[in-house]
């Protein structure tokens, strides 16, 4: 199997059952990205950036299922870490991780375009306006020099 079926499957099963924000089925998501990447590389980290961090799957069960270590490498950049105590790092210390590798910045860039559409939810609420906010400030953040 290639990178791209191998990461769709694993999309499929690690979201399977998922909604979004606005109540679509959420592996819709994941496929919006991977159609505005250029190149299989882009595409199977597209379909990956957020199994990570919302299913049980490890970078180790990545790698055994056939993933690069290229894929898995950005997929981890884009994956928000924890601190000592399990708490999120600070937004912005995970986007200078994210901006660290060029790959995981190209997803990452597609990502918050994506999320900023708010034209998916159903209703609007001043909560989504502020993290569109927060996004529009990350994508100015990772299109710097």
């Amino acid at each position: 199997m290639s990178q791209i079926e191998i990461s769709l499957t694993i999309a499929l099963k690690a979201h399977a059952g998922q909604l979004d924000k606005g109540g679509a089925v959420y592996i819709l998501h994941p496929l919006r990205i991977m159609s505005k990447m250029s190149n299989d590389t882009e595409r199977a980290v597209a379909l990956l950036h957020d199994v990570l961090e919302d299913s049980p799957y490890t970078a180790e069960d990545l790698l055994e299922a056939g993933i690069s270590i290229e894929v898995v490498e950005a997929v981890l950049a884009l994956t928000k870490e924890k601190d000592a105590n399990g708490a999120p790092i600070a937004y912005e210390d995970y986007l200078i991780s994210v901006k660290a590798n060029a790959l995981a910045c190209t997803v990452k860039l597609a990502d918050l375009e994506d999320n900023m559409d708010l034209s998916r939810l159903n209703k609007v609420t001043e909560k989504d306006l502020k993290r569109r906010e927060k996004y529009q400030k990350a994508v100015t953040f990772l299109k710097s020099q």
